[in-house]
């Protein structure tokens, strides 16, 4: 795995998990009964966007290590992929 395919395979994942994450433990603003003027009301109340952009890099580190691990070590190769779909 060259340099360019790391950094874009765990700037994919990161994305991927943050999206995943952002509707975990989320109030709207209808739900507290604290709707600001000219938003909807379900537009989230409290985001905590920083925590969960924390969460996503470790997550996100983990899964990335683990794919790299299994392209490096040569786990899986491209020969079975192609053998795969034989």
């Amino acid at each position: 795995m060259s340099l360019t395919g790391a950094i874009v395979l765990y700037s994919v994942l990161w994305f991927l998990v943050l999206f995943v994450l952002l509707p975990f433990g989320q109030q709207s603003q209808a739900d507290v009964g604290q709707v600001t003027p000219g938003t909807p009301a379900g537009a989230p109340h409290e985001p905590k966007l920083k925590k969960k952009m924390l969460w996503a890099t470790v997550i996100a580190a983990l899964i990335w290590a683990a794919i790299a691990y299994i392209i490096i070590a040569g786990v899986i190769t491209r020969a079975d992929l192609e053998a795969w779909t034989r």
